[in-house]
């Protein structure tokens, strides 16, 4: 009868003392520092806010983020190049800046590659995506996830865009960005490459006519004051990546790698939903604003997506002939899969 006592007082002491499950495995203290260009208030703050809950959950509090916005740790470049060189850990970046560093990021520039959110996270989270993981692994990085950046929409304050033909007398302003020259060239407008901060007063004196950008960006920024037309365009999509640096990842535990993984993907999810609520939001607003809306028909943006082919074309060498083929094939195949 003793010994059962203090098997028992043994058993229970050893309950009080365990780490709970989720702490277990191999995990030491980290201090992650995650740099970002945008403010906290946007939806990658509210992904972030999820990934480090669920990584100090996992890690029982030995892993933590610590975020750093607005650039503060320098732009997304510079970032990145902390992280190949290992003196910084991750980063939150859109894939367009990265395209001098790897250039098949510069597929994701291609006009009207994705119709719809559903096919953009099919192939984000697909074979696709951790195709394109490859290739940003022998740049130095590791893509922990997919997020949202999103569809980007056409505004204007001359007359709906429901077709190409209908960009022939508009003088749009687009990124610095060769790729978003040449599709609007390619659709008959007058593109006109400059600086975000430029937009709004040559919206205001009309030495524009429209610009293009995601519904939360044009309602953050009010172009929406001096814009009369939405056209839902939906004619390119950008991710956000999660980066981890290489060098520092190949000193971390298999257990700290996997959490790493799973919390960021988890944020991705929370920061997806978030955005996409906003956006309709943002939408919503421009409509009470008075701005007339219209939708471009899945028939239309497949000319629109036709008349851009010779794009895909010019830039294929660039970005691969291999990554252009292949993200194509992928979305015939799903077109093909769901009928549309």
């Amino acid at each position: 009868m003793k010994k059962l006592v203090i098997a028992a007082a043994i058993a229970a002491l050893g309950a009080a003392t365990a780490l709970p499950a989720s702490a277990a495995g191999d995990f030491k203290s980290r201090n992650i520092r995650l740099s970002n260009g945008l403010a906290q208030e946007h939806p990658v703050g509210n992904g972030v806010k999820v990934f480090n809950e669920c990584l100090q959950e996992k890690s029982g509090g030995k892993m933590k983020i610590t975020a750093y916005w607005s650039s503060s740790l320098g732009d997304d470049m510079q970032a990145t190049q902390a992280l190949r060189s290992g003196t910084q850990e991750a980063v939150i970046t859109s894939s367009s800046p990265l395209v001098g560093l790897v250039p098949a990021l510069g597929v994701f520039d291609l006009p009207f590659l994705f119709s719809n959110e559903q096919e953009a996270d099919a192939v984000m989270d697909g074979e696709f995506g951790k195709f394109i993981n490859e290739k940003l692994d022998a740049a130095g990085v590791v893509n922990l996830a997919y997020w949202e950046n999103g569809f980007r929409n056409l505004s204007n304050s001359k007359h709906p865009v429901s077709k190409w033909e209908d960009f022939g007398d508009l003088k749009l302003r687009v990124m610095q960005n060769n790729i978003f020259l040449d599709t609007f060239r390619t659709m008959g407008a007058n593109a006109t490459p400059m600086a975000f901060g430029e937009i709004f007063s040559a919206l205001e004196t009309r030495a524009i006519d429209g610009q293009e950008n995601p519904f939360v960006t044009i309602d953050t920024s009010k172009f929406y004051e001096v814009q009369k037309y939405i056209s839902v365009t939906n004619h390119a999509y950008t991710p956000f990546l999660v980066l981890f640096s290489k060098p520092i990842w190949s000193r971390y535990s298999d257990d700290e790698k996997a959490a790493l993984r799973e919390c960021a993907v988890l944020g991705g999810k929370e920061e997806r939903k978030v955005i996409r609520t906003m956006n309709g939001e943002s939408l919503a607003k421009i409509k009470k604003a008075g701005l007339e809306v219209n939708n471009v028909s899945p028939e239309e943006q497949k000319r629109m997506r036709d008349k851009v082919q010779s794009v895909y074309e010019q830039h294929k060498a660039t970005i691969g002939a291999d990554v252009v083929d292949r993200v194509q094939k992928e979305l015939a195949a799903l077109r093909a899969k769901s009928g549309s």
